[in-house]
């Protein structure tokens, strides 16, 4: 069995789902995912929490099934952050070395990051992240890791990631309701971009577009650094309320209609295709015409593409993007989304899975792009508690369900058993009750 400090739980808090996720890396280096929970979101808003009972409830439920599939009791989490209320800013600053000779050692850097932490911000604002993009020692610019190097001066640029400071006690509200302990609020974008982009396209330069239930994350990555974060206030439940007013259909057939029959580009091939809906209460069969849904889907992607170019190009970023971009969450299994992508931006455009070599049974879970913030957050959790990351805490994440008993007797016996045949249950299975469909409809209905 896993030791406690190599396991790791998060909480995706999203305005259509909120995912629990509990996994640990093995010896071998590999991801394992041992629990997932899945339940709607109520009370969130564009990744806003706007009602705190609903929002307690929707996690509860998720962190119970997660816990129930792992056999674990989770009591610390990792928690994403998103919202129309993020933004970020770029600063500098520096530190005098007492001498030429002097090494520059970590406590050098951790002085100038926090010495970024104090940067003013408007009122109701916190500085959620300090993320280093690059040293100066001396006269040495561009030094990307200066740890050991001789100076008088140390320089460091920074891009702060700044948010309200109600929506992030909101969150922790929510999460210490449920009885756990917020370990660190992790910016989304940030997560998902560690699931889904490899080394390579962080040297080239990439943009990471998360299409969320509520909001669109924009993640921009060049020369190993993050250049520009933003959060788009648009995502796949615009598209959803769309279908239903362009259809005059119900929400539940709206959201169906987009996973199964939606592409984000018309294709003239489709024009006397059609899909029935069921009518209300006895009401005839409504016929919705493929072109016609696949209309109302572009306008709305385009819509949002658009505000990711504003984004890019108001801050030079569009031509140095060698790696293309790489669009992920539950929006981005869209059909076509990818040639739409590429043509309104004119880069290269792929959907991205998270980047994880699975083991067992949990290698259907992790390469899902709706988990791509979640597996981000474990592989953020992993860095954090091993030192990677600043600020390290206890690694006492949670506490087993089943205790090791001292002395077995026939009922203690009994009760290992029982737990054994319990988490034995194939994840598989689980998984496909978890990720089925989401519409209890006949066959015949549509």
């Amino acid at each position: 069995m896993a030791q406690k400090n190599s396991i790791i739980s998060a909480i995706d808090i999203g305005t259509t789902k909120i995912v629990a996720i509990i996994g640990r890396k093995t010896d071998s280096g590999k991801f394992e995912i041992l629990g997932v929970g899945r339940h709607d979101s109520k009370g969130v808003r564009r990744g806003e929490v706007l009602n705190i009972e609903e929002t307690v409830r929707s996690i509860q439920a998720a962190v119970d099934e997660a816990e129930s599939n792992a056999g674990l009791k989770i009591k610390e989490v990792y928690v994403g952050i998103a919202g129309a209320h993020i933004r970020s800013q770029r600063t500098s600053g520096y530190i005098q070395l007492g001498s030429d000779e002097e090494e520059i050692t970590e406590a050098h850097t951790n002085e100038l990051m926090d010495q970024m932490y104090n940067t003013a911000v408007n009122m109701g604002e916190e500085i959620i992240h300090v993320l280093p993009q690059g040293y100066t020692v001396d006269d040495a610019v561009g030094v990307e890791n200066p740890i050991g190097v001789a100076g008088k001066r140390l320089e460091g640029n920074f891009h702060v990631v700044i948010g309200k400071i109600s929506a992030a006690n909101n969150i922790k509200k929510c999460v210490t309701r449920v009885g756990l302990k917020v370990k660190k609020l992790v910016m989304e974008p940030l997560a998902s971009s560690r699931a889904v982009l490899s080394n390579d396209e962080l040297e080239a330069g990439v943009a990471m577009i998360d299409i969320g239930g509520g909001t669109t994350d924009l993640a921009v990555y060049r020369d190993n650094c993050i250049v520009h974060t933003a959060v788009i206030p648009l995502g796949g439940y615009s598209v959803t309320s769309d279908i239903k007013e362009g259809c005059k259909i119900v929400l539940r057939y709206a959201e169906k209609l987009k996973k199964e029959f939606g592409r984000a580009l018309v294709n003239s091939s489709d024009k006397n295709k059609v899909v029935k809906i069921p009518g209300i209460n006895g009401m005839p069969h409504k016929e919705i015409s493929f072109v016609h849904l696949a209309g109302i889907i572009q306008a709305r992607m385009e819509e949002i593409i658009e505000q990711v170019i504003y984004h890019l190009d108001s801050n030079n970023l569009r031509g140095s993007l060698g790696a293309g971009i790489v669009v992920t969450g539950g929006g981005s299994m869209l059909k076509t989304l990818p040639q739409l992508m590429s043509y309104k931006t004119g880069q290269m455009a792929r959907v991205g899975k998270p980047r994880v070599a699975a083991t067992g049974d949990s290698s259907e879970i992790v390469h899902d792009p709706a988990l791509a913030t979640a597996i981000g957050l474990i592989m953020e959790g992993h860095d954090d508690l091993n030192g990677k990351n600043k600020n390290k805490e206890s690694n006492n994440l949670f506490e087993f369900e089943t205790p090791v008993a001292e002395e077995k007797t026939e009922e203690t016996e009994n009760k290992q058993e029982t737990t054994q045949q319990k988490n034995g249950k194939n994840i598989k299975n689980k998984v496909k009750t978890l990720f089925g469909d989401l519409f209890d409809l006949d066959d015949t209905q549509m």
